[in-house]
């Protein structure tokens, strides 16, 4: 009896998601917290991208 051993295909990998265009593939974004009358800006504040949901890929 003989073993003939057989060819493997060559793996292919998906191509990755390209990253996010707001928050840079990072899944959060900055906005400027801002109070008073005239509006002056005294911080930042991090939130939960919504052009990607928070998974840093662009979507299609």
């Amino acid at each position: 009896m003989v073993i003939v051993a057989t060819e493997r295909k060559p793996r292919t990998r998906r191509p990755r998601p390209a990253p996010c265009e707001p928050c840079k593939g990072a899944g959060e974004v900055s906005r400027l917290v801002r109070v008073g009358r005239s509006r002056r800006v005294i911080g930042e504040q991090t939130g939960m991208c919504l052009a990607c949901l928070g998974t840093g890929h662009a979507s299609e």
